[in-house]
């Protein structure tokens, strides 16, 4: 049996008290972090050279600042650890190259932190939630947790509106068989819908956040104009905030709906590799990609399929899935304003459905081989 892991989220409803010891947590967290960067940096700066001592340095940990800091002792000790093993993580990713130096944490930062079960600190119970320092905290649980699911860590976080959320990591065994692939699609992302598939059908994504564009814009024009950290200004931040998350939530709901569709139907999908945040950079594309959520929609697709045995298949982004005929296989120039593929061989066809055959057949081409 292998084991897998599965996040829940919930909202959360704690009390004045807890939420002010959440948002105490929040700063604690933010506090120890910056303050064990600030010393790795100034170590890093005068080591860089020695890669060989650099590495046999010994970094601070939360313990280290708790003696001049009492007040970081108020927290959830698991948090202020787990701020110690994100930063060894983003330090760990600078030194193999797949990021740049770690960066401080500021207050417009995502407000988050981590807690991990340690001798039944972390409990579900019928409407509630028992937390490490927080005791009982009220939750709005939309799904049950299957019984043979063991809670690993939960990380709590507030969004810019000032509501309170729970993502429950589990853990839970089960062996997966690989399904045998008999029905597979091709998904060609389209800046206009999200997707067109190699059957000829469209997404129909709603544009959510174009949709509310004149709004935003409206209630974001009224926050410009109100004195920075008065009482005014917050309001009408939270307004502003709160049509941010609708947007956010309605886009979240749809990607999530389609993905369940796809994989129910099919044993494996196939997409495009794509650069979705240099095409978000290219002319006119931004919102348009900003608005899909083409990345949240893969990696929906891409846990959900794997969940059951399925498959998602990614093929190189330069492959000639646009240029290319699905019928004959030429080859020809097909500028962005060309809508139809129309090929000497006979086939008149919609671009974006040629491209998704194509890539359809691009991606069994490589199941077949692997």
């Amino acid at each position: 049996m292998a084991k897998q892991n599965k996040a829940y989220k919930f909202r959360l409803y704690p009390t004045d008290e807890q939420a002010l010891i959440i948002r105490k947590t929040f700063g604690c967290v933010r506090f120890v972090y910056n303050k064990m960067l600030a010393e790795r940096k100034e170590t890093y700066e005068l080591l860089k050279d020695d890669k060989e001592k650099l590495k046999k340095v010994k970094h601070p940990t939360p313990a280290k600042y708790k003696s001049k800091f009492e007040w970081l002792k108020e927290v959830d000790s698991l948090a202020l650890a787990n701020a110690q093993l994100n930063l060894d993580k983003a330090y760990k990713a600078f030194f193999r190259g797949n990021a740049q130096f770690p960066k401080f944490k500021s207050k417009q930062h995502k407000q988050s932190y981590t807690t991990n079960v340690v001798n039944g600190n972390i409990q579900l119970f019928d409407g509630h939630i028992k937390l490490p320092k927080l005791k009982m905290v009220k939750i709005k649980q939309h799904r049950a947790i299957p019984t043979e699911y063991v809670i690993k860590s939960c990380t709590v976080s507030m969004t810019a509106s000032g509501k309170y959320y729970i993502s429950i990591l589990t853990e839970y065994e089960k062996e997966i068989e690989s399904k045998k692939i008999e029905n597979v699609v091709g998904l060609d992302f389209a800046m206009d819908g999200l997707f067109v598939d190699s059957e000829g059908k469209k997404a129909n994504y709603p544009k959510f956040y174009r949709q509310m564009l004149a709004k935003l814009a409206s209630e974001q024009r009224k926050l410009s104009r109100k004195k920075k950290g008065s009482s005014n200004w917050n309001k009408q931040r939270i307004r502003v905030a709160k049509i941010q998350e609708k947007i956010a939530n309605q886009r979240k709901n749809f990607l999530h709906h389609k993905s369940k569709e796809l994989v129910s139907n099919y044993d494996a999908v196939i997409i495009e590799d794509l650069d979705m945040k240099g095409m978000s950079q290219a002319l006119k594309f931004g919102k348009s990609v900003a608005d899909n959520g083409w990345g949240m929609f893969t990696s929906f697709l891409k846990y959900k399929l794997n969940e059951q045995g399925k498959k998602l298949v990614k093929i190189d982004k330069w492959f000639p899935s646009s240029k290319t005929c699905s019928d004959c296989g030429n080859t020809q120039p097909m500028p962005m304003n060309f809508r139809t593929y129309v090929c000497f061989c006979g086939l008149h066809l919609d671009r974006d459905v040629n491209a998704a055959i194509n890539i359809k057949k691009e991606g069994i081409r490589l199941l077949v081989i692997a």
